[in-house]
């Protein structure tokens, strides 16, 4: 038996359900589709295939990770020829320059955060897939903290579209975005969705089934 899960019930057990929306706790007595009375979303005791649709975003994410980071994220045209920028080209020059904490926060942003993402979320899937019944408290607390920083990954696409917006303006050059910012985003997208598919109360039904042993 895990330490200091011996007093622990499952919501299920008590037959409580969260809001995901809201977080009002709500009491049901049977299998059935229930509405929350705050607010009116659908509550289920499980996501329907949480892991399924989970890989399947994820591995769609991991696909996209590599292009991201090849092909070009910005094309600039000048009156002396066209440039075409990587992330990485863009840290290696912000880096050059002088400029070297706006390098850190792009290269955190934009290449180790979505990896450790998808390393974080494979570990969270493989945990539930295998049963794995040790620190279910800390791999719920990873779990929100995937959810906290994933809308900071588009760090990138945010940045490509301020040059884009301030050198047309003043018309100085033509700058577009490039294929790898398409790419960069379905990253971060696919990353979000295979993480808002992700059921962590998954990771506690180990925890009780132990419990129960």
């Amino acid at each position: 038996m895990l330490p200091h899960t011996e007093n622990r019930l499952a919501g299920a057990t008590l037959h409580l359900l969260s809001c995901p929306v809201c977080g009002q706790t709500v009491r049901y007595t049977s299998a059935e589709a229930l509405a929350c009375p705050c607010c009116g979303t659908h509550l289920f005791a499980r996501k329907h295939a949480s892991l399924s649709r989970a890989w399947a975003w994820l591995i769609a994410a991991v696909l996209c990770y590599i292009p991201a980071n090849v092909l070009p994220i910005m094309e600039t045209r000048t009156l002396f020829g066209r440039q075409d920028d990587t992330i990485l080209s863009g840290v290696v020059y912000l880096w050059g320059a002088g400029s070297w904490p706006l390098a850190v926060v792009v290269f955190v942003a934009s290449i180790l955060v979505p990896l450790l993402k998808i390393l974080s979320l494979s570990f969270l899937l493989l945990s539930v897939h295998f049963h794995w019944r040790w620190a279910p408290l800390q791999r719920t607390r990873l779990y929100r903290l995937l959810e906290t920083i994933g809308p900071w990954s588009m760090l990138d696409i945010y940045v490509v579209a301020l040059l884009v917006a301030l050198v047309q303006l003043r018309g100085l050059a033509t700058i577009q975005a490039g294929p790898g910012a398409l790419a960069f985003a379905a990253v971060v997208v696919l990353t979000m969705l295979a993480a808002h598919a992700f059921d962590p109360r998954l990771i506690w039904d180990s925890v009780k089934e132990t419990v129960h042993d």
